[in-house]
């Protein structure tokens, strides 16, 4: 099966920026699917935040929307989220997934915490 892990999560104030990375096992080129990226924050459900598609198309929601930025390198077959303009309510662990606007597979990854103080 192919692996996702995230990276790039850290401890930052509001208005802070941070970059996280989603590398997978995937080695077959070219790359087939859309990537996806969600987050839970404690004590909620796993919510949608932003997926990229096959061709460079990206998509967010609404909460994220203008200060997130979703992109990939399909060379790498890694899958980056630039966050800018970090706020309390962005506290989460954010999951990558192969899918567009859903994962794929039936499993995720150990995920990347993200904590923004205000």
């Amino acid at each position: 099966q192919v692996q996702v892990v995230e990276t790039g999560g850290g401890s930052v104030q509001a208005g802070a920026s941070l970059r996280l990375s989603c590398a997978t096992s995937e080695r077959r080129t070219p790359v087939l699917y859309a990537m996806s990226w969600f987050r839970q924050a404690s004590g909620n459900e796993r919510e949608f935040v932003a997926a990229i598609s096959v061709s460079g198309f990206p998509h967010y929601s609404d909460s994220v929307k203008g200060r997130f930025t979703i992109s990939r390198d399909k060379t790498k077959n890694t899958a980056y989220l630039q966050m800018n303009s970090l706020k309390h309510e962005d506290t989460a662990v954010y999951y990558c997934a192969r899918g567009w606007m859903k994962n794929d597979d039936d499993y995720w990854g150990q995920g990347t915490q993200v904590t923004v103080s205000s």
